[in-house]
């Protein structure tokens, strides 16, 4: 289990956590009884909570596993015959900091003090960084994220075209305030994770993170080769397989593979 000490990283890892409950609190008490008929008013309760709980599920596992640490050896390297390795990706580079080689695509985040494989970015929402063995469970919450907005923002817009009859004044002003603020929250977030998750699928299906310059995007998008890139992150299966934040074969290879980096140098 990982967890980052870092105090912005925490606030904002409360805030969503957060942001998820008020969301499931404002449907379930105040537009699903309002508005619905008991039967239908169950099914949107399942369908919503099981969604909340896919959503749980994936930012739990993107924030609290190993985003790809790069092994750190047991003993100090020796930097007489090292090489700077600025290879433009393709290369193994030296990283002072950490005091390893890593691999290619692996770089140093200032937050966690590590070097991690195939870095992204590090993401305050997950409290964590978005590397090679968490980049699906974080593209799994976002995905969840923009369902849930999806959601709740239908859900506000039946409330507001059929209000309730039978409510009394003060319970219709409470409704009316809740439902404006989780139009708001639905909104905002919607759009965020939209555009972070456009920027993501354009990291995988170009092969390479947001500290490399991108110049053969033209190479990358035959069918067949966003297929390839895709399940590299997923791992194999189906393509439904990928929406459930389960650990894949993939994980087994990457997790097998990170033991043996610091003997490979």
């Amino acid at each position: 289990m990982v967890f980052v000490r870092d105090p912005c990283g925490i606030i904002c890892l409360i805030a969503t956590y957060g942001a998820v409950i008020y969301a499931d609190y404002v449907v379930i008490c105040w537009i699903i009884p309002a508005t619905m008929p008991l039967s239908i008013g169950v099914l949107h309760v399942v369908l919503f909570n099981t969604v909340v709980f896919l959503l749980g599920m994936s930012h739990s596992k993107a924030a609290f596993s190993d985003p790809g640490f790069v092994s750190l050896p047991a003993k100090r390297l020796d930097f007489s015959d090292s090489h700077s390795g600025n290879g433009r990706g393709t290369e193994w580079t030296l990283c002072t900091l950490c005091e390893i080689y890593r691999p290619p695509q692996a770089h140093h985040c200032t937050i966690c003090q590590r070097c991690i494989r195939r870095m992204d970015h590090h993401c305050p929402c997950i409290n964590n960084c978005v590397g090679e063995c968490n980049q699906k469970y974080f593209l799994q919450f976002l995905f969840y994220v923009g369902i849930l907005c999806l959601y709740s923002v239908a859900l506000v817009l039946v409330s507001w075209i059929f209000p309730c009859t039978e409510c009394s004044l003060s319970l219709i002003e409470t409704q009316l305030m809740h439902t404006i603020v989780l139009m708001m929250e639905s909104t905002l977030f919607g759009l965020f994770v939209t555009l972070i998750m456009l920027d993501q699928l354009n990291v995988i299906l170009y092969d390479e993170s947001v500290f490399e310059t991108r110049e053969q995007k033209g190479a990358y998008w035959s069918k067949s080769r966003r297929y390839q890139m895709l399940a590299k992150v997923f791992g194999p299966g189906h393509p439904m397989l990928w929406l459930l934040p389960r650990a894949s074969l993939n994980d087994a290879t990457r997790n097998h593979g990170a033991a043996l980096l610091s003997h490979e140098v």
